[in-house]
This record gives structure tokens, sequence and C-alpha cells, in this order.
């Protein structure tokens, strides 16, 4: 078999590899929207929920899924950020960078669930925060911390090291480096680990069961109230399927999706503007 043949079955299987990866997408977003559209309205979205989630609506969950996600991501990006620039400008390649990247490569591979039992005794328990937004944001922020830390320390490494070089050339501190050459041209990469942390956030219910999770449809006053998600509310409706549970199941499901993909496209634009403004 020569080069030709060998790189144009590569490209056919490349080719195909992403377009059945759109096709899931499109096929889940499909199905949501034909079981899930007749269920969103304006009360939908408005109201709270009545009946055991039979009637009203979801607002309740929504508001407390943007108040977990917003409080995950405030908690692992400085974290992961910070963690990421001291492996790759502060610390030289050894055991200790070596733990560090295990540590993190090993969280990431941690069920969900013992993060939320790890929450539940520490946060809950031992530093008595209770059930609470506060208690669930942060369990979510250190499930995603490690995706965080990985992605932004491969974001930093792809900078051209002749850009670094340039700039202490002409006097520039190591702190000053990092802060206008080495976080700029590195953000499209960050950025992409913060949007598949908020994915993961986002949809996660095991953490969320145990730390912070109610079913009363009340709205949260402060972080130290507990609070409806969208993944336990839709999983205590699946559990009961009734006819109407089930057609605001789907219509729950179809919101959870559309609320990660607006903030994954919002995401993507952010970091296509900075980009050009860097290319500038």
């Amino acid at each position: 078999m020569n080069v030709y043949k060998e790189e144009k079955i590569m490209k056919t299987l490349l080719w195909g590899s992403a377009l059945f990866t759109v096709f899931i997408l499109i096929a889940i977003l499909s199905f949501l929207i034909i079981k899930g559209a007749g269920a969103l309205s304006i009360d939908f979205l408005t109201k709270i929920p009545t009946d055991s989630g039979e009637k009203g609506g979801i607002f309740p969950a929504i508001l407390g899924t943007l108040y977990l996600v917003t409080i995950a991501v405030l908690t692992a990006a400085p974290l992961g950020i910070g963690g990421a620039i001291y492996l790759v400008e502060f610390q030289r390649e050894g055991i200790i960078t070596k733990i560090i990247r295990f540590g993190a490569d090993t969280l990431n591979g941690v069920p969900s669930i013992i993060f939320g039992l790890f929450g539940f005794a520490f946060l809950v328990y031992y530093l008595k925060l209770g059930v609470c937004i506060l208690s669930g944001g942060l369990t979510l922020g250190f499930m995603i911390l490690p995706t965080v830390l990985r992605t932004s320390e491969e974001a930093l490494r792809a900078v051209p090291r002749g850009d670094k070089e340039g700039s202490y050339a002409l006097g520039a501190t190591k702190l000053q480096t990092i802060r206008n050459i080495v976080l700029p041209q590195s953000f499209s990469g960050i950025i992409t680990g913060i949007i598949l942390g908020i994915g993961r956030a986002a949809g996660e219910t095991a953490p969320i069961i145990f730390t912070a999770a109610i079913l009363n449809p009340v709205l949260p006053k402060s972080v130290f109230d507990p609070t409806m998600t969208l993944p336990t509310h839709l999983y205590n409706l699946v559990s009961e399927a009734t006819p109407d549970k089930l057609l605001n199941a789907y219509g729950t499901a179809l919101v959870l999706v559309m609320i990660i993909l607006i903030t994954t496209y919002s995401a993507l634009l952010l970091r296509r503007y900075f980009t050009r403004n860097i290319r500038r």
C-alpha cells in the first residue's frame, strides 16, 4: 500500500469520526426537541414546580444550576490556572511536578459520587457549612479542578519559547512576561479547559445530592441555602415516570442542554475575540 492510499484511508477515517460525533449531537438534540419542546413555555421557565413536578416550571432549578456552576468555575479557574503557571513557569521538571500531574490525572478518573461523599464529609459535616449552594459549588469546583489545571498547563506549554526569551531580553520580569506574553497567547486553551469544566459541572447529579440539592421548590436567598438543580430535578421526574412528569423531564433535559450550548458558544466567542486581539 503506497503513501497516497494510506493518507486517503486516514483522511476518510478522520472525516467519519468527526461526522459521527456531529451525528450523535444532532440525534440527541433532535430527540430532546421532539420529546420536550411541548413542555417549554414562559411559565415553564419562570415559575416554580408544583404537584411534585407535574405542573409549574423549573425556575428554581435553573437558578440553582447557574449558582452552582458559577461557584465551581470561580473556585476551579484561579486554582487550576495558578497551578498550571507554577508547573510551567516556576517549577523545574522533577518529582514534585510528576506527583502533581499524577494526582491531577488520578482525580480526573475519580467517580463524581466520591467527590460528593468528600464534599459531604468535609464541607457539610466537618466545616459545618451544611447542605447549601456553597457546599455544592465548592464540591463541583474540586471535581473540575484537575481538568482546568491540565488543559491550562498544556496551553501554557504551547507558547513559543522564543516569545518568552524575547520578553526577557527586553528587560521584562517573569511576572510581566507571564501577564503580557504567556497568558494572552494561551488564553484560548485555558478557556477550552474551563468550557469542559462547565459542561461537566452543569450535568452532575451525584455530588449535588449529598451537598446542595433539595426537593422543595424554594428559591434560595443566599449561598448558604440549599437549592434545586436541573440534573436532580430531572432525576426525580424520571424516577416517578408518569406521562406529565416525563414530558416535564424531557423539557428539563432540553433546557439543561441549551444552557450548556449557550454557555459553550459564548465562551467560544470570547476565545475568538481575544485570539483576534492577540494576533493584531
